[in-house]
């Protein structure tokens, strides 16, 4: 099998994705999870038929289109394939305040030019004017907050979020695509207990489930466990002990793994101390966020802890320069 990309022919070896090809051959083309789920590596079929497993996920407009995903593209013959139109996929917005949260994470705010429908914990893919893409979790609420609001932890290497720290101000342009996932909070069974694991700056999305889930009446309880190695990282704890004395049933848990727990946190890694304290997590529902290797292995743990699969919510991906760099 082949594909045309650019203008050039590649070889597409079978039980090769597209992405792969696309990679072996030096072609300069944007990605980062490599699972499916981010988004950030759509593509254009513009000859040949895909299979429908590529498509999971895209807008049925865009599917029409002939848009896929080659990161989990397994080609059937060959095909011509093209960049997106950025106006197929890209909104555009302008950003509002950005703050310093801890010494490693700044609260960015936007303001879409058109409005935005999404739901708490979902993730927008946002490009800079070059064409670098990456993929940040939500952390508003939409029928609470007027903007999109995104935690963004800077690591070393990392392109985006240096830029985002070091450059970007009020009043500058951006653009977006999406939303995109499914680890989100839906109103059903307001009497089920909610536990929400993160680390690092996967608290971003569990404060918007927490929250959009708190404010839509939700009576079962809410555990919300975040876990750092060290005390900087817990980086909302007074806001969230202020939530926990607005709402009786959400109760918070700051779990440190590296620094010795200062009265008020837990020792240990979230995950852990969580599945300590609640053995059993029969008609739970489960919210996942942070790093991969911890989403993986507790969506493994909560389902033998008693999880039905379709309680356990999650999106794990990965910046492709920094799959190897240690985390806090």
């Amino acid at each position: 099998m082949t594909l045309r990309f650019n203008g050039a022919e590649i070889p597409c070896p079978q039980g090769s994705t597209v992405l792969d090809a696309l990679i072996e051959a030096d072609q300069s083309v944007e990605y980062s999870c490599k699972n499916g789920i981010c988004q950030t590596c759509v593509l254009r079929a513009d000859r040949g038929a895909v299979p429908a497993e590529s498509q999971v996920g895209i807008k049925d407009t865009l599917k029409a289109l002939g848009y896929f995903l080659p990161c989990v593209c397994l080609p059937e013959g060959s095909l011509e394939i093209s960049v997106p139109e950025d106006a197929d996929l890209l909104g555009r917005a302008r950003v509002v305040s950005k703050e310093t949260l801890s010494p490693s994470v700044s609260r960015l705010v936007i303001e879409p030019a058109t409005p935005l429908y999404y739901r708490a914990g979902q993730f927008l893919n946002l490009r800079r004017d070059d064409g670098l893409t990456r993929s940040y979790s939500l952390a508003s609420v939409p029928h609470l907050d007027p903007h999109l609001e995104f935690h963004i932890k800077t690591l070393p290497g990392g392109e985006m979020s240096t830029w985002i720290r070091d450059d970007v101000s009020p009043g500058q342009p951006l653009e977006f695509g999406g939303p995109n996932g499914a680890c989100f909070y839906l109103p059903e069974h307001p009497e089920q207990n909610l536990l929400l694991i993160g680390n690092g700056t996967g608290l971003a999305p569990l404060i918007g489930i927490a929250r959009d889930a708190l404010h839509s009446s939700h009576h079962g309880d809410v555990y919300l466990y975040h876990g750092s190695r060290h005390v900087a990282g817990i980086y909302l704890h007074e806001d969230l002990l202020e939530l926990q004395t607005l709402f009786p049933n959400f109760h918070y848990v700051p779990c440190l793994s590296g620094d010795a727990p200062p009265q008020g946190y837990r020792a240990g890694r979230a995950e852990a101390v969580a599945l300590g304290d609640f053995p059993d997590l029969t008609n739970w529902r489960i919210y996942l966020c942070g790093y991969p290797p911890m989403v993986n292995a507790a969506q493994r743990k909560c389902y033998l802890a008693g999880a039905r699969m379709d309680d356990i919510h999650a999106d794990p991906f990965e910046l492709k320069e920094l799959r190897s760099s240690p985390r806090d």
